[in-house]
C-alpha cells in the first residue's frame, strides 16, 4: 500500500457546496430534486478525494443509504449549502444555518445535563447539538424517532464533541462558515472540510 493509500484511510472529506442562485429560487419537488443533485456532486468531489469510485447510490426501505464495496455514504441539504461525505465506517453529515430557534425545541433536542454541560452562546450550541445528533442518527441508520436516545456525553472544545448512542461513543466534529454550522461523524478518522471546492483543513 502507497504512503497515498494509506493517508487516504485516515481522512475523510466531507464537502460542502453553495447552491448556485438559479436553485435557490426554484420551488416544491423541483427544488428538493435540484437541492438533491446538487448533494450527490458533493458527494462525488468527497469520493474523488479519497480515490473512491461512486457506484450505484442505494437505500433501503426507511430511507437510509445502503453501503456500496464497503463504502458508507451521506448526504445533508439545504436551501444554501449542500454537502455529502464518503467513509470506509458508518458516517453522517448535516448542516444548518445558525438562526434563533424556539424554547420547545430546546427541550425537544436535548435535556437540562446536555445544555448544562457548557456555558456558551445557547443558539450555537443548540445548532451544534442538532446537527450533531442527525449525524449520528444518519450513520445509525435510525433517524430522528431516536432523537431522545442520541446523549451529549461530552463537549470537547469547540469544534468537537462525543455522543452516546446505542452503547457507543461517537466523535463529532463542526465545521463554521458563513453563519452556518456543518458537523460530520470523526472517530478515528482525520477530517478535511472543502468549502465550493477549497480544501480547508481543521487540524
Amino acid at each position: 500500500m502507497s504512503e497515498t493509500e494509506q493517508i487516504n484511510l485516515k481522512t475523510i472529506y466531507p464537502v460542502i457546496l453553495a447552491v448556485p442562485e438559479k436553485k435557490r429560487q426554484l420551488t416544491g419537488k423541483n427544488r428538493v430534486l435540484s437541492l438533491s443533485k446538487h448533494a450527490r456532486q458533493a458527494l462525488e468531489i468527497s469520493a474523488q478525494k479519497s480515490c473512491i469510485h461512486l457506484n450505484n447510490l442505494l437505500k433501503d426501505k426507511n430511507g437510509a443509504p445502503l453501503p456500496f464495496n464497503g463504502n458508507y455514504w451521506s448526504l445533508t441539504h439545504k436551501p444554501d449549502y449542500v454537502g455529502g461525505v464518503v467513509a470506509s465506517t458508518r458516517t453522517g453529515i448535516d448542516i444548518e444555518k445558525i438562526r434563533p430557534c424556539s424554547e420547545a425545541l430546546f427541550s425537544k433536542t436535548a435535556c437540562e445535563k446536555e445544555w448544562n454541560l457548557v456555558n456558551t452562546d445557547p443558539v450555537k450550541l443548540f445548532f451544534r447539538y442538532w446537527t450533531s445528533k442527525e449525524s449520528v442518527l444518519k450513520a445509525a441508520g435510525t433517524g430522528l424517532k431516536d432523537l431522545s436516545k442520541c446523549i451529549i456525553a461530552k463537549v470537547i472544545d469547540e469544534n468537537n464533541l462525543i455522543i452516546d448512542y446505542k452503547a457507543k461513543k461517537w466523535l463529532v466534529e463542526h465545521f463554521y462558515f458563513d453563519d452556518h454550522i456543518a458537523s460530520v461523524i470523526k472517530n478515528s478518522f482525520n477530517i478535511k472540510w472543502s468549502i465550493k471546492n477549497n480544501p480547508i483543513s481543521m487540524t
